[in-house]
């Protein structure tokens, strides 16, 4: 389903050419008339059409006869009723701000081609908008999906990149740069919206990740079955946290302070390793030196096959596939993927960090980071 707003503009679009082609029809038909009734050359007849539908004043080609001054008046009223209509419809295009919403499509769909690994959020609701306040906070590309035109125009207000349409069909999911994104998150408060959309999407893209939101338990095993590569309930979580807030207040505080927001001083961060330049295959953590070099703490090491080793101690092997998941300063980061990737510092995947725009390593970030 096309969006609303497109659809709008689409018959605006249509009308107004609609409206033209119908004064090209009445100057045909005064060009053929003049022809007929009046034995006139085209040349002729097509002057006299058009001084007539303009209604300049000019004197007339020939004298006419009964017949022709008919036809001239008829030809007259048709062109007045042809410009009045097309008058019309181009003030109501002004007025709705039809030509400066053509560009900012036009300019939408230009950004919107030009996205490449960017994270797709559909649902901009209460929980979509905290999402989105959080992918802004760690400064990655990302596109929100709605059908709600007021959640699009909010989204748009708020600076977001936005389009309006059903994220549910395949074309939505198209246009929004499915194939080229690294991770979906689903965040309607439809149960079987998510789960219909995170189907479609791992059929366009079967290396995306996905994120689904679940309001029920039966919910979250089928989005888990359907192929989600995490599956969060607000109400579980929240009520996890609550209780964790309440029994453990400063153990949150920490977790809320180096997880969320702008203007905190430590983050975590996880590294996927995947580069040919990984120096440190088959090494321990000592031998490798990664605290001591870059001042970044690991937390915990998830191997390819799935294994989670949490609070890994020094003699922890660290090899290609492995994922770290530490925890440091933006700048102990930094310094940790150049010493993971040391060769090529240029073309890697920007860390989720502040201080825009700095690229290092060809080290993979996982792209659900915690």
């Amino acid at each position: 389903m096309a969006s609303s707003l497109e659809q709008k503009y689409k018959k605006i679009r249509q009308e107004l050419v609609g409206s033209i082609l119908v004064l090209v029809g009445v100057f045909i038909f005064g060009t053929a008339g003049y022809c007929v009734l009046e034995g006139w050359k085209v040349s002729e007849a097509a002057y006299m059409t058009v001084i007539t539908l303009s209604t300049v004043g000019f004197s007339e080609v020939h004298p006419l006869n009964d017949d022709g001054r008919l036809f001239t008046v008829s030809l007259i009223a048709l062109g007045l009723i042809s410009i009045g209509y097309i008058v019309n419809r181009f003030t109501e295009a002004i007025i709705q701000g039809y030509f400066q919403e053509v560009i900012k499509l036009r300019q939408q769909k230009r950004l919107l081609d030009t996205l490449s690994k960017h994270y797709i959020l559909c649902g901009f609701g209460r929980t979509g908008r905290q999402i989105a306040l959080e992918f802004q906070a760690e400064g990655i590309p990302f596109v929100i999906v709605d059908a709600k035109a007021e959640a699009v125009e909010m989204a748009g207000q708020m600076d977001y990149i936005a389009f309006q349409g059903d994220a549910t069909e395949d074309i939505t999911l198209m246009k929004v740069g499915i194939d080229r994104a690294v991770c979906l998150v689903v965040a309607l408060p439809s149960d079987a919206e998510n789960l219909y959309i995170l189907i479609s999407a791992k059929t366009l893209n079967p290396k995306l990740r996905t994120v689904a939101r679940a309001n029920t338990e039966e919910a979250s095993r089928k989005l888990q079955r359907s192929g989600a590569d995490a599956v969060i309930s607000p109400y579980i979580t929240g009520g996890r946290r609550m209780a964790a807030a309440a029994l453990r207040p400063q153990v949150m505080d920490f977790v809320d302070g180096i997880i969320t927001g702008t203007d905190r001083s430590l983050y975590l961060e996880e590294f996927r390793i995947q580069s040919e330049n990984f120096p440190f295959e088959g090494q321990t953590l000592r031998s490798a030196r990664l605290r001591l070099e870059s001042g970044a703490l690991v937390l915990a090491i998830r191997r390819s096959g799935g294994e989670l080793i949490g609070g890994p101690t020094a003699e922890t092997l660290i090899g290609r596939g492995d994922t770290l998941i530490c925890m440091g300063t933006a700048e102990q980061l930094r310094r940790l993927n150049q010493l993971l990737d040391p060769l090529d510092p240029v073309n890697s995947q920007a860390l989720r960090l502040p201080k825009q725009g700095t690229h290092y390593g060809e080290l993979e970030e996982d792209e659900g980071s915690v």
